[in-house]
């Protein structure tokens, strides 16, 4: 499934099915940008859209993105690897445990076993969505959410594993935290977490 629409004056919304495709039509916009055939200042993607903001003609952006062939999702460039330092004590480690029908060890386990990638960033600044967790370990996010959730906080919630880059209220089920900066405004680029990078948990 494929769509866009010209959203603003300069601005185009690429729709598209799922992770797989957002991520490769962002690896492919980029790459144009970078060679020069495409005028954006920002690509950014999110759950299952792509936003090409900052085009001079957006209209032309649009109808180039409609008859252009889709990017093999198989041909993505692997994004760096980032390994976090985590400490397994979070609040809902026993929870998740019971969820996936094995000890708090074998959640530790099998959470450093998973590679995940940085699908897209939002909600705060520096939190980024990791994707790669397999269907079965899946846990649904809190009935009522925490009023705050410690930075550096280890934690996942339906098909998707984050790191709280700050304190703030959330819902998500916590395992344990990390030392590791997410976001630093002296940092260039300040969120250490971009779209595309790998990501692995390693107990310290």
């Amino acid at each position: 499934m494929r769509a866009a629409r010209v959203v603003g004056r300069t601005a185009v919304l690429l729709e598209v099915g799922g992770h797989d495709e957002v991520a490769a039509w962002y690896a492919e916009l980029v790459r144009q940008r970078a060679e020069g055939r495409i005028s954006a200042v920002d690509i950014v993607p999110a759950a299952r859209t792509v936003l090409i903001d900052g085009v001079p003609d957006p209209h032309k952006m649009l109808e180039s993105l409609q008859n252009a062939p889709d990017p093999a999702t198989s041909r993505r460039d692997k994004g760096a690897l980032i390994t976090v330092p985590t400490v397994y004590d979070g609040l809902d480690l026993a929870d998740i445990a019971e969820r996936w029908n094995t000890t708090p060890a074998g959640v530790v386990e099998r959470h450093q076993e998973i590679e995940f990638e940085v699908a897209f960033c939002g909600f705060a600044p520096g939190f980024a969505y990791l994707t790669g967790l397999p269907p079965e370990l899946r846990v649904p996010r809190l009935g009522e959410p925490r009023v705050s959730v410690p930075r550096g906080s280890v934690a996942l919630a339906d098909e998707y594993a984050a790191v709280y880059p700050a304190a703030s209220p959330g819902g998500w089920r916590l395992l344990g935290r990390t030392d590791l900066v997410l976001f630093d405004l002296d940092r260039d680029p300040p969120s250490l977490f971009q779209p595309g990078t790998r990501v692995r948990f390693e107990a310290k």
